[in-house]
């Protein structure tokens, strides 16, 4: 099983010292227009791991790139209109419509409007070590979702945890986490290769 990212991204943030998570959470969306991070990501599922790393992009509203390096190469990037999903290595883009295919995700949460009470039930997890934890449970059944979890650290979002309806556990670490970088245009378009075979759903 190849990691694609049903689990599209997220990252960092700054927010006033020793806020509680959904304060921090909230500060961060308000307050990001650009982000970018580096991550490593496992997903387990029925005993087996799978890692991957690379970087991430988010331009709040709804525009974001998610290019993993290793173990293969894989590009995800939404426009605000169209979800692409390459992969390099079968020579294969599949193509959809962002908002269907975003939905209530993370990287909805994230990279979407200020809305964030307005899908997600947010409740404080406490803290664990020196990360400060919260859940945040889709609202709408039908999320592929069925648990989100935000690690804050130092006013930055660390670490992710989410759980599909798949019964995947992934969680997703940062580092190298930059708030409001300047970010080319062209980072959050694509255009399909030639000879690459493409997919619309």
């Amino acid at each position: 099983m190849k990691i694609i990212a049903s689990t599209l991204l997220c990252l960092a943030l700054a927010a006033p010292a020793h806020a509680a998570a959904i304060a921090q959470l909230k500060q961060f969306v308000s307050s990001t227009k650009t982000l970018s991070a580096s991550f490593s990501q496992t997903v387990s599922s029925k005993g087996k791991q799978e890692t991957a790393s690379g970087v991430m992009e988010l331009q709040r509203p709804g525009k974001l790139r998610w290019a993993y390096s290793k173990p293969f190469e894989q590009l995800i990037v939404g426009d605000g209109n169209t979800l692409w999903i390459y992969d390099k290595e079968l020579a294969q883009i599949t193509k959809r419509k962002q908002a269907g295919a975003l939905g209530s995700s993370p990287a909805a949460l994230l990279a979407g409007s200020n809305a964030i009470e307005r899908d997600y039930l947010l409740r404080e997890m406490g803290k664990q070590g020196d990360v400060e934890w919260l859940a945040a449970s889709p609202k709408k059944a039908d999320n592929t979702f069925e648990s989100i979890k935000m690690g804050f650290s130092n006013n930055q979002l660390v670490e992710m945890e989410l759980g599909d309806s798949f019964g995947n556990q992934t969680r997703i670490r940062f580092s190298d986490i930059k708030k409001n970088p300047a970010l080319p245009a062209a980072n959050f378009s694509f255009t399909p290769p030639k000879g690459v075979d493409l997919v619309s759903e």
